[in-house]
């Protein structure tokens, strides 16, 4: 799988924020996309099956429980990858430069 980064700037004054894409296909988060994207493909998969109103409740407790089980590993998964981008950030600051020890 590969990791795409998507460059993040801020709003500028009386610019609409860009809408949400709405999240890929399980079939195409497996292929194609990255692991959190497989989640989150999950996620709304699971959720749209729980709004089923001819959902089993067998089914249902076990969707619901697999909900918030992705729900969780979403969770550590971006929490990892902000404490990842924080490491990278204060391992990236510049360091004086001392010309003399060359």
């Amino acid at each position: 799988m590969t990791t795409r980064k998507t460059p993040l700037r801020t709003v500028a004054p009386g610019e609409k924020a860009p809408a949400r894409k709405p999240p890929m296909k399980v079939e195409a988060a497996v292929a194609e996309g990255t692991r959190r994207d497989e989640l989150v493909a999950m996620r709304a998969r699971i959720a749209k099956a729980i709004d089923d109103p001819g959902i089993r409740g067998a089914d249902l407790a076990a969707l619901s429980r697999r909900l918030m089980e992705i729900g969780k590993e979403l969770e550590a998964y971006d929490a990892r990858a902000s404490e990842e981008a924080s490491e990278s950030a204060a391992a990236a600051t510049d360091q004086p430069f001392d010309a003399s020890a060359i």
